[in-house]
């Protein structure tokens, strides 16, 4: 192959997960016009389109010779269809590379090199390794004020913005870290049913048993274009939507690819990827939730207090109203892990059922009632007041009612009949329950893949128990993640502690 020659694009289905990888057949590499060599970048070009990618050399079957493999990812980026003639050629590496440099001895950064680095993240300039060390960078030297303002200005730039055209936008966050804390889904009914504007972008989970999109898909379509979530916030005041789909701050979700794998706690870039995504979003008022206790990301008071500073700050200078809330996050909120389950908390909840879990329902208004403190003149107590009749009334369930069936209502899918129920080896009262246990249970079994899988919890911290009577239930995709969840927990039953 001579540099600048054309093979036809193939179809890899391979889950790179946000990484762009081209495949070559390594007798396609070899000759002297290219010399490519595993993880040299590429250039793909199809008319118009152009795609920068990390090479993999293969020998394997799957490629002919004659042909240049794109991953999933890449594929569906690229655009270009499937037996295109395609021009490959090296490409040279970004040159915001020695910014990154720069970073990883402690250098400060200025406003237009984290835009630059941002643009070539966007652009697909880096690999994952490239990303890992300006990810670990930010996280060894504390980014100061500034540059994460930069850091999230940049972010906002290279990506698509919503315009509701109204002064008042509201939105709602939670740093998570708290299985089952799936309270947006009920906020958003209430608080569009007062009035205000929440068209509410979520993410999916990345290493948790559901993030709020995989729970909202099991009760709506949320990946929606534009056009219809502008008009059903026009005519609802609210939604619950896919953000990953709308390329709201791209460059964060490319990020949090590396960083969550690695298990690296950046403040910084934590706080310019909850505030960039909220203002590329249309936001204007934001609430944020940061749950305090053992196994969540904020488990010291002191770090809280910090956080709320910093949020505060960092959002007014980005233009944005930022109030943010501490909230118990001991043990997981509401009965259920994982999509399927925690969509059922959140109907019992609407339809106000005797046995909804009401630990997600108090959080939910409490946390309604501060967004509706955002309005001029309503103080907090005069607005859980409102949040409550809202709820309890049954507006809110209609509200979602009528968003679920403008964005495409889904019947909720029977939990599956792999299950299994663990039960109490002693009398007493609970006295823990681990988040970290129980999130790494609930994935183990199969969520949130598969929205049938995840926990029970039918008793929580406070509740008394007898000797044989189930704790919660696993529910699995198969008998083999049956047997990994059931496993895990025969070795870390010390999440939960029964008194005596």
């Amino acid at each position: 192959m001579q540099q600048g020659a054309t093979n036809r694009l193939k179809r890899v289905k391979i889950d790179t997960y946000r990484e762009v990888i081209a495949f070559l057949h390594k007798e396609q590499t070899t000759g002297p016009a290219l010399g490519l060599h595993p993880l040299d970048r590429v250039e793909l070009c199809w008319g118009r389109k152009k795609i920068l990618a990390v090479l993999n050399i293969t020998e394997e079957p799957f490629l002919r010779k004659n042909e240049v493999g794109l991953s999933e990812y890449g594929f569906l980026q690229f655009g270009a269809p499937e037996g295109a003639e395609v021009e490959i050629s090296p490409a040279p590496p970004p040159s915001s590379l020695e910014l990154i440099k720069k970073k990883v001895y402690g250098n400060p950064l200025t406003p237009p090199e984290y835009k630059k680095i941002i643009q070539d993240i966007v652009a697909g300039r880096y690999s994952k390794a490239e990303l890992a060390a300006f990810v670990t960078a930010c996280s060894v030297h504390r980014l100061p004020d500034g540059e994460v303002v930069a850091l999230a200005e940049a972010m906002v730039q290279t990506g698509e913005s919503l315009d509701f055209h109204e002064d008042l936008i509201v939105d709602k966050h939670s740093i998570g870290g708290v299985p089952g804390n799936r309270t947006t889904l009920i906020l958003v009914p209430i608080i569009a049913a007062y009035g205000l504007p929440i068209p509410k972008t979520s993410s999916r989970a990345i290493t948790s048993p559901a993030g709020t999109a995989d729970t909202a898909e099991a009760l709506a379509n949320v990946n929606l274009p534009l056009q219809m979530i502008y008009e059903i916030v026009q005519q609802e005041r609210g939604c619950f939507v896919w953000g990953g789909a709308l390329k709201l701050a791209p460059a964060d979700d490319i990020i949090i690819s590396v960083e969550r794998p690695l298990s690296l706690d950046c403040e910084g870039q934590m706080i310019a990827s909850i505030l960039s995504k909220k203002k590329a979003a249309g936001s204007t008022h934001i609430l944020i939730d940061i749950p305090v206790g053992s196994g969540t990301k904020v488990e010291q008071m002191e770090h809280a207090q910090n956080l709320i500073a910093r949020f505060e700050k960092i959002g007014a200078q980005l233009g944005l109203q930022v109030k943010v809330v501490l909230t118990d996050g001991s043990q997981p909120i509401g009965n259920g892990i994982g999509p399927g389950l925690e969509a059922r908390d959140v109907l019992k909840v609407l339809h106000n059922d005797p046995d909804a879990p009401q630990d997600l329902k108090e959080k939910s208004i409490l946390l309604a009632a501060e967004i509706l403190t955002f309005t001029e003149g309503l103080d907090f107590w005069e607005a859980k007041q409102i949040t409550r009749r809202i709820l309890e009334s049954g507006e809110a369930l209609a509200k979602m009612e009528r968003i679920r069936a403008l964005q495409g209502s889904r019947t909720l899918p029977e939990m599956s009949p792999h299950h299994h129920d663990v039960c109490a080896s002693h009398s007493g009262g609970i006295t823990a329950i681990g988040n970290r246990e129980f999130a790494r249970i609930a994935r183990l079994a199969g969520a949130p893949k598969n929205k049938r899988a995840g926990v029970l919890l039918f008793k929580k911290v406070g509740a008394h128990i007898e000797v044989d009577e189930p704790l919660f239930r696993i529910y699995a995709s198969n008998p083999t993640t049956l047997k990994f969840a059931s496993q895990y927990w025969e070795e870390h039953k010390a999440a939960i502690q029964v008194g005596s």
